[in-house]
């Protein structure tokens, strides 16, 4: 096992941005920068042993200073909507950016965390440690908060991304990383035919602004449904009014086993490369997106990507928790120790 570090680019203030490379003793690799705590690639073996690179990115830094589509992003303070762009914390109402028709999503997309220039350190052979503190008042959330994303390599092929965060004052803490992965190689075009199996009976429906109405409903009998794998493509054009209101799949699950800590929530697998990615975390939400409103951009080796080139599968509270009474709150007491991890193994 190895991490070797190269510079990246010159961040716009002038500053060294890193490129590291991950390697584990079967031959995947992952290339990750501290400029956003951003995972760049992910190359994974297929079944002839050649190397895929599994995720949607860019070549160069530059690209990410703009990167609205947010890949491979680190996404914080909150990760999601958040419905009128506000929510109140012991009587006192923050503001933050109305950034996506009226509401909030991913806290700042021009400034949030995937747009800042992370610390880091190489922690071990397999490891690299990005850390950043989020200065009280940032993108409208109260609190000083030193938060670390922790990315390892296993030689079970695990992608281990680590959270942990502290605040002074009570705030809310909502991060996820929001990779695009496309299992049949980030240049091979829709992920239609990517089967997925999502750990869920229940999902959160969306109103208008694919905001949650509050209710928690079962997958059972609809396009919902991914209890048992299913492509993608298979029902994401039905006639359904949630995949109408989101131009596809832009969902949250009701993970079961929420009270039982990191267990396998889901799964998605390419039978052209005979790739499959399991998903572990610890978190009662699952965010599925299909890609239904990327716009067409650029990426890594030239390649065009377009509407559902990629998907992203999102570990994370509840969109919208904070103003939903009977959703698990994101809310961190002074001094409360944020923790989450999400794992992604390659079979």
């Amino acid at each position: 096992m190895s991490v070797q570090k190269k510079v990246f680019g010159l961040t716009k203030e002038g500053k060294e941005a890193y490129l590291f490379t991950i390697m584990n003793e079967k031959g995947m690799k992952i290339q990750l920068t501290n400029y956003g705590a951003i995972l760049v690639s992910a190359f994974v073996e297929n079944r002839e042993g050649v190397l895929k690179d599994i995720v949607l990115g860019y070549d160069k830094l530059e690209d990410y200073f703009i990167n609205d589509l947010m890949f491979g992003a680190t996404v914080g303070r909150n990760v999601n909507r958040i419905e009128g762009a506000q929510f109140e914390i012991d009587g006192t109402t923050y503001y933050l950016a109305k950034n996506n028709n009226g509401n909030n999503i991913h806290s700042d997309k021009v400034n949030g965390f995937h747009k800042v220039l992370w610390d880091y350190k190489i922690i071990a052979d397999n490891a690299v440690e990005f850390s950043y503190r989020s200065i009280d008042g940032e993108q409208g959330f109260p609190g000083n908060l030193d938060i670390s994303v922790t990315y390892s390599l296993s030689n079970a092929n695990e992608i281990i991304i680590s959270y942990r965060g502290v605040s002074d004052k009570k705030t809310l803490i909502n991060l996820t990383n929001h990779s695009y992965f496309n299992l049949s190689g980030h240049e091979y075009g829709d992920i239609h035919n990517t089967k997925v199996k999502i750990n869920a009976d229940y999902y959160t429906p969306i109103k208008s602004g694919i905001i949650p109405n509050g209710e928690i409903t079962e997958v059972k009998g609809t396009p919902m449904d991914f209890t048992k794998p299913k492509l993608i493509g298979k029902e994401i054009e039905s006639d359904f009014e949630q995949l109408s209101l989101a131009q596809g799949y832009d969902h949250n699950f009701v993970l079961k086993n929420q009270d039982i800590g990191i267990r396998k929530i889901a799964e998605a697998s390419s039978e052209l490369e005979g790739i499959t990615m399991e998903i572990y975390s610890d978190q009662p939400g699952l965010q599925f997106y299909a890609g239904n409103t990327m716009k067409n951009t650029i990426g890594k080796e030239g390649v065009e990507y377009k509407k559902r080139s990629g998907f992203c599968m999102e570990p994370h509270f509840y969109p919208n928790s904070i103003n939903i009474e009977n959703f698990k709150s994101p809310i961190f007491d002074e001094g409360e120790e944020y923790k989450t991890t999400t794992i992604y193994q390659f079979v």
